[in-house]
């Protein structure tokens, strides 16, 4: 290596980042020893969610300096939300939220250039250090970096954030008093800081250069015998290296099983592109069925430095649409899907990344392979549980029924589906890019406008673009509700957007609206709160039934129920609840019905798989005694207090659903014991059991819920503790309006209310952890079960 050469890179390297904050645990900076080589300070990114943020919210516009000067300011720790909200938000709050940070200088960072990277920050972000504005973003779903560098200064220096959540014309969309959802605020997802050397792989976003930044994975050939593997690597070439080394190896479970190298010339440029490929024989393909994922180690040299790595996580797959129909790595493929919003009761979109995760896999365990990030790119550990569960992904950037006639607002919409393509392109579980604004009224140079940047953005074969409007996008997204209004043969690949829910609102119960005539609109609607009763959550899943048998009548290679939780509505002041599952992540009925369609052997995530079988009833009195029953096996017995009552084949009704549901209809209701045992090649495979409860609880069942991932300490994790009312022989009520009232010990905290109402017989509250798990205990008490009280402990 030449002197010179040496001595502009090595000057500035010298030692690891021991910055402020925790340890990096998700980043895909990974500093191990390299055998053989020189190593240099190669930093990890540093989490600052537990640092020492202070936060003070405004109704007003404040000044710096008097936001400076305010003695509101509290400790807070991210994700953070500005208010916590009541369950049925009835007035959002709006205004600027202030967070400031502390950042001691650190002699390491020297001659490096230092970034504060956010995920998320709701919605017009302005960034000061040590009093000068050095950054400003407008959206509040997308990543955002800032330069440090310069402003840095020896001893202590001060980061003042402001963020506005009002109602912005430019980034959209409509206002929160006409607004379907609710867009929360704050520094609701993870902040980063990171120190590079002047030789560095750059962000992706921050680069912002066309098909540019960072690394970018890329698989032009996919087979089960071969694959090729494109991977470009944009790197920064800040101290000037004349010669720059990139090496590649591709990690299946730690082991290295294939690699490659390249030397580039960097002299005289500022930043340098890296391009190679390399073959994979015999891949594990990544599929649905078979999320298989690899690691792809990067290291860059200038000369014999090791002067950056990264570790980024690919699936090899290929997805291809041919004449309407998707192959997934060449095998025909239909995917049953659910639209999801991000929003959790009380604290809104500020969720913990292990919080995100038990979303994804109870959407996993629900029977769906496919998820439609409604209306608003969703947060990258949503997007990582996706690419491990197996989740097919539709991608969305922020649009709901708005559209401003000006350049600035076209401008931003362009420029966020280009970030949107950048952040998440390597993601396998990425099928298309919904770079549309939902149910607006585009006009057609727009629309040309945003197709043209997906394929700028991700140039290459089995790329596509995703709209609600049939022309210019490469895939026509259709809800069911317009499609009843009007249809026509799709002439391009066809995913029903959204079903189920608004053509049963909107009265108009689908195809048999003649036959349901006579229901009233809330009978007949699919937005059924979990308490709402037994006959009213039959009604919804068999909306549901009807509409996903409907959907197979078109040439759809995809739909998706609206929608897979219940949430909060901007506009009115009640919950949209046509969830399969309440605000809570409580089940309906119509939870288990999609559960049903998934074959026995398909891969099913941490929760759930094989063979199921589920009665939609309560059976108790006022309980109908005609029900269905969902199973994916070949036949359902009923069994009534233990005597065989019919045993029957699926219902012929509903011709098109692959595990059609089982019909049953009764003599008359008797009280007791009613079981459904489900039966595959002859043999016992499934049992449900359900016992008519007694009139009155008489003790609480208190769980805590982790849907499979364990909590997670120092991260603000979120768990739902559910108290479940019992009657006096230990079985489920579903009794409404009965108060408990939760206490929680140790490092945690109660998010919701301290007393909470049952809804069908479950009262839930949210709690918060700290750093210390073992030291965490909850109760649960209810004055009209005096003296019953359960407990127990998160050690």
């Amino acid at each position: 290596m030449s002197q010179k050469l040496f001595k502009n890179v090595a000057v500035v390297l010298t030692m690891l980042l021991a910055a402020c904050g925790e340890p990096a645990q998700e980043s895909g900076k990974k500093p191990k020893a390299e055998t053989g080589a020189v190593q240099l300070s190669v930093s990890q990114p540093q989490k600052l969610n537990r640092s020492s943020w202070q936060f003070m919210r405004s109704d007003s516009r404040l000044s710096l300096e008097d936001a400076l000067q305010s003695g509101n300011w509290q400790s807070v720790t991210l994700p953070h939300t500005p208010r916590i909200e009541p369950r049925v938000v009835d007035d959002q709050w709006q205004g600027d939220a202030w967070y400031r940070l502390d950042i001691p200088f650190r002699s390491e960072w020297s001659g490096k250039k230092v970034y504060i990277d956010f995920e998320g920050a709701m919605n017009l972000a302005e960034v000061w250090l040590n009093g000068k504005k050095i950054g400003s973003h407008a959206g509040g779903y997308l990543p955002f970096t800032v330069e440090l560098t310069d402003q840095l200064r020896a001893g202590g220096n001060r980061l003042l954030v402001r963020l506005n959540n009002r109602d912005n014309q430019v980034t959209g969309p409509k206002p929160l008093a006409t607004l379907d959802f609710n867009m929360y605020g704050g520094l609701y997802r993870n902040v980063w800081l990171r120190a590079e050397n002047p030789v560095h792989i750059t962000d992706a976003v921050h680069a912002g250069e066309v098909a540019s930044g960072g690394i970018f994975v890329r698989y032009p050939q996919v087979s089960k015998d071969a694959a090729r593997v494109e991977v470009q690597t944009h790197i920064r070439n800040g101290a000037h290296a004349e010669s720059l080394r990139v090496v590649h190896q591709l990690l299946d479970g730690g082991k290295v099983i294939t690699r490659s190298e390249q030397e580039v010339s960097g002299a005289g440029r500022q930043s340098v592109t890296d391009r190679q490929s390399f073959s994979v024989a015999q891949p594990k393909l990544w599929s649905p069925s078979s999320p298989e994922l690899y690691t792809l180690h990067t290291r860059v040299f200038a000369g014999d430095l090791l002067v950056d790595k990264e570790d980024t996580r690919i699936g090899i797959r290929e997805f291809r649409l041919q004449n309407g129909e998707l192959f997934i790595n060449g095998e025909k493929t239909f995917l049953r899907g659910v639209n999801r919003h991000q929003e959790y009761p009380y604290v809104g979109y500020a969720l913990s990344d292990a919080t995100q995760y038990r979303d994804a896999a109870l959407i996993k365990a629900a029977g769906f392979d496919y998820v439609r990030l409604s209306h608003y790119p969703h947060s990258k550990a949503f997007m990582r549980a996706a690419d491990e569960l197996g989740l097919v992904l539709l991608d969305a950037i922020l649009g709901w029924q708005y559209f401003n006639d000006t350049p600035e607002f076209r401008d931003h919409a362009v420029q966020t589906c280009r970030d949107l393509i950048r952040r998440d392109r390597n993601h396998p579980s990425v099928l298309a890019w919904e770079c549309s604004l939902n149910e607006s009224q585009m006009p057609e140079p727009f629309i040309d406008r945003l197709h043209a940047a997906v394929h700028e953005e991700f140039p290459g074969g089995n790329v596509y673009s995703a709209g609600w409007k049939p022309y210019g996008y490469d895939i026509y997204l259709q809800a069911r509700q317009h499609r009843l209004d009007h249809y026509e043969e799709p002439t391009k690949p066809y995913i029903v957007s959204e079903y189920g829910d608004w053509e049963y609102y909107a009265m108009n119960a689908g195809l048999n609206q003649d036959n349901w005539g006579d229901l009233l609109q809330a009978d007949r609607s699919s937005r059924q709160l979990l308490g709402d009763g037994e006959k009213r959550l039959q009604q919804q899943a068999l909306n549901l039934m009807e509409a996903h048998n409907d959907n197979f009548t078109t040439p759809a290679f995809a739909d998706g129920y609206w929608v897979m939780f219940d949430y909060n509505r901007g506009y009115a002041d009640d919950l949209e609840a046509s969830g399969l599952m309440s605000i809570e992540r409580l089940p309906k009925f119509s939870y288990y019905f999609y559960q049903s369609q998934r074959d026995a052997g398909d891969f099913a995530g941490p929760l759930a798989g094989g063979y199921m079988v589920h009665i939609a009833s309560h059976w108790q009195p006022g309980s109908s005694n005609s029900f269905y029953v969902f199973s994916n096996a070949e036949e359902v017995e009923i069994l009534l207090n233990g005597e065989p009552v019919a045993r029957s084949a699926p219902n012929s009704r509903f011709t098109n659903l692959k595990h059609p549901p089982f019909h049953f209809q009764l003599d008359e209701f008797v009280p007791g014991i009613l079981e459904a045992v489900a039966y595959a090649g002859g043999k016992e495979v499934a049992r449900h059991r359900l016992v008519t409860p007694g009139e009155e609880a008489a003790e609480l069942q208190l769980e805590v819920n982790t849907a499979g991932v364990a909590p997670v300490p120092g991260a603000n994790d979120l768990l739902f503790a559910y108290a479940r009312l019992l009657d006096k022989d230990g079985n489920r009520t579903h009794i409404n309006g009965t108060a408990v009232h939760f206490e929680v010990s140790g490092d945690a905290e109660l998010v919701s209310p301290a007393t909470v109402d049952s809804e069908d017989g479950v009262a839930g509250a949210l709690i918060r952890l700290g750093t210390n798990l073992e030291s965490v205990n909850v109760s649960a008490k209810s004055a009209q079960l005096a003296p019953a009280e359960t407990a127990l402990s998160l050690n």
